[in-house]
């Protein structure tokens, strides 16, 4: 039996025949249609779809505008979301909890915390899904005080995720205690390990600096993944405690549970950095090359620039220009860790040079850049120099000067023995100096042999914040330099009553990789 040839229909006919489908199709085909499209990452299509179901009652209902509203979340369309939304109103769906659940994810997506707010109090009975995105939605919109207040007031039962959000609005609050009672409640309630709740503990500690409790837990998680590792490691290193967060990372490396990930590599090279331990930066870098292929590391990014800022800082600048060369990918942090970098070892010229550089590249300065330029005209005495960036930086780039920056003025007029134009400078700030500003200018005194402010220094540096007990050291010892031993004894007798210490110097000897 012969068949007839298949014959092409017309763009006419196809649509003649999608209405036809539409008009005595099930809603539930068509949702199927729809839900597909947005989970295969095609929202567009999918508001198209549902944008001619609208135009046929029967053919849509309460699972339509769910899975409309997800693909204008894929689609990051505010406008849209809130086209459907208006549309919710009047269609009689608005009472749906899964819409308003999907609603509410919506804004909070979007960050719109008031649109949320809005559509929460309409909701007659919150499920746990309901509290769960107000509470993060709170928390990522910097309501966290707000967020603990929802989470106090909730009727159901919280669980792993409402959890794990509440703990990270602790954690940003620094409020250890409340954060600590969430955690008996975990170990209460919770059945079995839950690793990201796990995570979630171990980052509280970590960013209210219990590092202590923070290790203790990380020993004893049943489970650890990379975030569990890098949590630690970044803990370690951003309060101080290198050498720690060195150990951590070989041991994560030696026991090979877990590959590191970027952030973990980045926190591991800032502590070398912090140590000058250049052998174990070059061995971080080198496993950094075995791996990238493997795990899809780049040198791009975030790791170059630390493996740039690990190598300055370790006094190893023409490895780190080397690197520098190499980033395929020049960002603001890149070009401003090479001129702070150049600064730091004596490369004034060269740092200024760079920013030339980093401008014809069409990359604009931030306050960052600025401290680095500063620095460089500083330690090289270009006072005019210094005084054209300082006054760009305002003027031109519309940046505001913090007071480290005000202290670089300082120590750039010190440095060049105008010790009369620094002291005006300081009276002319826009705010209370505090002892990083005193302490440029007093090294400066010093560094030319000016006595002549030590009594007033002396007196400033007593009602300044932010006054380490090394400059209070260097107060005293100039005062020892030049046989004043009763103002000596007096600065002593002062850090004592107030409780200031100067960190005792010491000096690192490196031996196969570790200090001692």
């Amino acid at each position: 039996m012969l068949q007839k040839p298949f014959t092409f229909l017309s763009l006419k006919q196809l649509n003649q025949i999608h209405a036809h489908i539409i008009k005595f199709s099930k809603p539930n085909l068509l949702n199927s249609l729809l839900r597909s499209l947005v989970q295969t990452n095609a929202p567009h299509d999918a508001l198209l779809l549902y944008n001619q179901m609208l135009y046929e009652p029967t053919s849509h209902d309460h699972f339509t505008y769910t899975y409309a509203l997800k693909a204008c979340s894929l689609l990051h369309s505010v406008l849209k979301g809130q086209e459907i939304h208006a549309r919710i109103l009047t269609s009689g769906h608005h009472s749906d909890i899964f819409i308003q659940n999907t609603l509410l994810n919506l804004y909070v997506d979007f960050g719109e915390i008031i649109s949320a707010c809005r559509v929460f109090e309409t909701i007659s009975k919150p499920d746990v899904v309901t509290w769960t995105s107000m509470i993060s939605g709170l928390a990522k919109s910097g309501f966290q005080e707000e967020a603990l207040m929802a989470f106090v007031s909730m009727d159901v039962k919280p669980n792993s995720m409402t959890l794990v959000c509440i703990l990270s609005a602790c954690a940003r609050l620094r409020a250890l205690d409340k954060g600590k009672a969430i955690h008996a409640y975990c170990l209460r309630f919770l059945n079995g390990d839950n690793i990201i709740v796990d995570n979630a503990i171990l980052e509280l500690y970590v960013k209210c600096g219990a590092l202590v409790t923070a290790h203790h837990l990380f020993e004893t998680m049943p489970k650890r993944d990379v975030v569990s590792w890098t949590t630690i490691v970044c803990g370690y290193a951003q309060n101080g405690f290198y050498q720690e967060a060195i150990n951590v990372f070989r041991k994560m490396v030696n026991e090979d549970e877990v590959e590191p990930n970027e952030a973990t590599i980045v926190s591991v090279l800032s502590a070398c950095a912090s140590v000058g331990s250049l052998s174990l930066g070059q061995w971080v870098h080198a496993y950094v090359d075995g791996i990238k292929s493997v795990h899809d590391v780049s040198l791009d990014g975030h790791v170059g620039n630390a493996l740039v800022n690990m190598y300055a800082k370790c006094g190893s600048m023409g490895i780190a220009l080397r690197m520098f060369n190499r980033l395929a990918c020049k960002d603001l942090i890149s070009w401003s860790t090479i001129i702070g970098g150049m600064a730091m070892n004596g490369y004034g010229m060269q740092a200024l040079q760079m920013f030339s550089l980093m401008l014809c590249n069409g990359i604009a300065p931030d306050g960052v850049t600025f401290l680095g330029l500063l620095s460089a005209c500083s330690h090289a005495r270009l006072v005019d120099q210094g005084r054209s960036f300082f006054t760009a930086m305002r003027d031109v780039y519309g940046i505001k000067p913090k007071i480290e920056h005000y202290a670089c003025m300082v120590d750039l007029y010190g440095r060049a023995g105008l010790i009369d134009e620094a002291e005006s400078f300081i009276r002319e700030l826009p705010m209370k100096p505090d002892g990083v500003v005193w302490a440029a200018l007093l090294n400066a005194c010093k560094i030319h042999g000016d006595g002549r402010l030590d009594e007033r220094l002396a007196r400033c540096l007593l009602g300044a914040t932010n006054v380490s007990g090394g400059t209070f050291a260097l107060l005293s010892n100039t005062y020892a330099c030049a046989k004043r031993w009763e103002e000596f004894h007096r600065v002593r007798l002062v850090m004592r009553c107030m409780g200031v210490r100067k960190t005792p110097g010491c000096s690192w000897v490196e031996v196969h990789g570790f200090h001692s």
